[in-house]
């Protein structure tokens, strides 16, 4: 997915009008809120857009969620699934994944800025894992059964190459990455306090060009764009 300049309006047209909502999709709440009963997810817990019946789905090993198979070319390895559910974790329960909500597909997400590290670790954690679809929305066959290989089964390191290809090809366009190391999601804890860097304010003036350095460099000072290098496949 080649991303030009005016992906920067495009976020912030979809980012500055979908607060304190949740995604159209047919496990989503209508507004976030507090559920104790997550098995898996759980850093949502306390402003959920899913319910925690549905990320029962995701406890170890995960086999198939909502219809789609994640074994058809075998079962994931663990560092490989850990990443698999932080995605779907960020699409079903975060609240915060409706900033990015796609225009013309409300139950979908559109150019959510993931980091550079997150995706190279993800591609690294999944790249000796077997795959046949490059894109899982679109290119796999369905019957009642779920999704099914209409290709090979090829390592991801071939189907990708790299992080970023797996991060703006897995899921279409749904994810891109942000080429600020700061400003970017990691789907994890950190996502809470980096929000306020990607959101833009609407109460302030001048360019949005001149508001993105001003986050940037606010981001950099608190120390954020450091921590972002010590993705941990593991953590939760």
């Amino acid at each position: 997915m080649k991303l030009a300049a005016g992906c920067l309006f495009v976020l912030f047209s979809i980012v500055s009008c979908h607060k304190d909502k949740c995604l159209d999709g047919k496990d989503h709440r209508k507004y976030p809120s507090a559920d104790p009963n997550m098995k898996e997810c759980t850093i949502y817990s306390n402003s959920s857009c899913c319910y925690g019946n549905f990320t029962e789905q995701l406890v170890s090993p995960v086999l198939i969620v909502d219809h789609m198979h994640w074994d058809r070319c075998g079962k994931l390895s663990e560092k490989c699934e850990v990443f698999m559910k932080k995605i779907e974790c960020f699409y079903q329960c975060s609240p915060h994944a409706a900033h990015w909500i796609n225009p013309n597909y409300t139950a979908g997400i559109l150019l959510a800025p993931l980091c550079l590290n997150f995706c190279d670790n993800w591609f690294e954690a999944c790249k000796n894992d077997l795959t046949c679809a490059r894109n899982w929305l679109t290119d796999f066959d369905w019957n009642y059964d779920g999704n099914h290989c209409r290709n090979s089964c090829v390592p991801y390191s071939q189907m990708y190459k790299n992080g970023r290809g797996l991060c703006q090809s897995m899921w279409g366009q749904s994810f891109m990455v942000s080429e600020s190391p700061c400003r970017c999601l990691r789907l994890d804890g950190r996502d809470e306090v980096v929000m306020k860097y990607l959101l833009p304010d609407k109460d302030t003036d001048g360019s949005a060009s001149e508001e993105v350095h001003s986050d940037e460099r606010s981001c950099q000072l608190e120390g954020l764009g450091a921590v972002a290098g010590e993705e941990k496949a593991g953590e939760e």
